[in-house]
């Protein structure tokens, strides 16, 4: 929290993000280039994630709704068809640690909440418990040298697969490449999102934030 610089100043009620970069939907399928915008309100926890990107040369959009304690996935090609859909407990679990690692990269001062219980592990690492409604999940921090941010892993966010259907057991981490200001504070600048799975880890997402803005608690 110090070396982000977000003591002294105000709570953050709500935090909108932009970015680009390039996802795929496993290791050996091909990279799509993608932009995308989140907006998320801390309290009550609302996650809402838009993405447009080129599928084999064709525009698709993509939407993930986390609110009212419910996380839903929705992608269209051409904004019409349907491409993949998902929803319910499996998925809203895994949308609840992304809420969590969204407050460690982008908005550290959402993670002063009684909802996180922290344990401290070692010099370098602390485990986060987030309980949202009936999911309660847990993230692993691992702090760098200078005490920023450098990962964040979870066992409890499951990987959706293309028969619609939830992977466990695949362990889900977001390594950051680089830090940089936005604004008053120092945050993560450049990251991807990896899974542990089977055949070897390798990641699905690669992002470069370019704006992150926040709405503060009057002073």
């Amino acid at each position: 929290l110090r070396v982000s610089g977000v003591v002294g100043h105000p709570r953050v009620i709500r935090f909108r993000a932009r970015m680009h970069g390039r996802i795929r939907s496993g290791p050996d399928a091909g990279w799509m280039p993608i932009v995308a915008e989140q907006t998320n309100t801390v309290n009550p926890p609302v996650r809402l994630f838009y993405l447009d990107a080129r599928m084999l040369g064709i525009p698709a959009s993509g939407y993930h709704r986390f609110a009212d304690g419910h996380a839903t996935m929705a992608v269209k090609a051409l904004g019409l068809v349907p491409v993949a859909r998902d929803g319910g407990a499996a998925m809203t679990r895994s949308e609840t640690v992304t809420f969590l690692n969204d407050l460690c990269l982008m908005a550290p001062a959402g993670l002063l909440t009684p909802a996180i219980r922290w344990e401290a592990v070692d010099d370098h690492r602390a485990r986060a418990t987030l309980t949202l409604g009936a999911h309660t999940v847990s993230g692993m921090l691992v702090f760098g040298a200078d005490g920023g941010l450098a990962d964040f892993w979870s066992d409890d966010r499951g990987r959706a697969l293309p028969d619609g259907t939830v992977a466990t057991g695949q362990r889900w981490s977001t390594p950051i490449s680089s830090h940089r200001a936005f604004g008053p504070f120092t945050l993560t600048a450049r990251g991807e999102a990896r899974y542990a799975a089977e055949a070897g880890a390798y990641a699905y997402i690669e992002l470069e934030f370019d704006d992150i803005t926040y709405d503060l608690t009057p002073p």
